[in-house]
């Protein structure tokens, strides 16, 4: 298993590169919704559609989350692509034995009030068009005996071109209320999507 690290040159111009990339490839981003920071370790959870989710995270962090940034990333992936493993990236193999260690990892990082870890409980990415989301067990080990010392912040993102030649990023917040257990989150979020596509379909510009 790869742990994250922050290296002291990547991890300052990956934060500078995304606000870059996504200045250069969207008319905008809109952050709809509110987090109450409540000085605790924050675990954000999204849906995962494609290349784009792990800038949008960090551009999340850096407007408003404002923690050290880690994430989960399928470890053939970041085997690829090591430059985000000194980004705060660490690996998961779900394949192999070593998915607990790597769950363990995480739930280690949530001690720490500093921090910020991003997964995508459904495990896999989706299609954007997705409308209901299955939650894999694996955050119910992440979570385990933690209710109440972690803020657990949903994000949902879409896009939209409209009448423009480029798209706009929406990415929708909502502070999760309700008890750390697998089938309570997922349902939760599968409500909180549902009141962003309600929102997101009704825009016009």
């Amino acid at each position: 298993m790869l742990r994250s690290k922050h290296h002291f040159f990547i991890y300052p111009f990956f934060q500078h590169y995304t606000r870059w990339l996504l200045k250069r490839h969207f008319r905008g981003v809109t952050i709809e919704g509110s987090f109450a920071d409540r000085g605790k370790p924050v675990l954000l959870i999204g849906n995962h559609i494609g290349w784009w989710d792990g800038f949008w995270a960090m551009y999340l962090k850096l407007e408003v989350v404002k923690r050290r940034f880690h994430f989960m990333m399928q470890e053939d992936q970041l085997l690829r692509f090591r430059f985000f493993n000194y980004t705060g990236a660490f690996s998961v193999n779900r394949k192999s034995r070593e998915v607990v260690e790597s769950l363990q990892y995480a739930a280690s990082l949530l001690q720490d009030p500093e921090n910020m870890v991003l997964i995508y409980p459904q495990g896999s990415l989706q299609s954007l068009y997705c409308t209901r989301f299955h939650f894999e067990k694996g955050i119910e080990r992440i979570l385990l005996d933690r209710e109440g010392e972690v803020q657990l912040l949903m994000s949902v993102n879409m896009i939209d071109y409209l009448a423009h030649p480029k798209p706009t990023l929406y990415i929708y917040l909502r502070d999760y209320e309700g008890p750390f257990r697998r089938e309570a989150l997922e349902e939760a979020y599968n409500r909180f999507y549902t009141d962003c596509l309600t929102i997101q379909t009704a825009r016009t510009e």
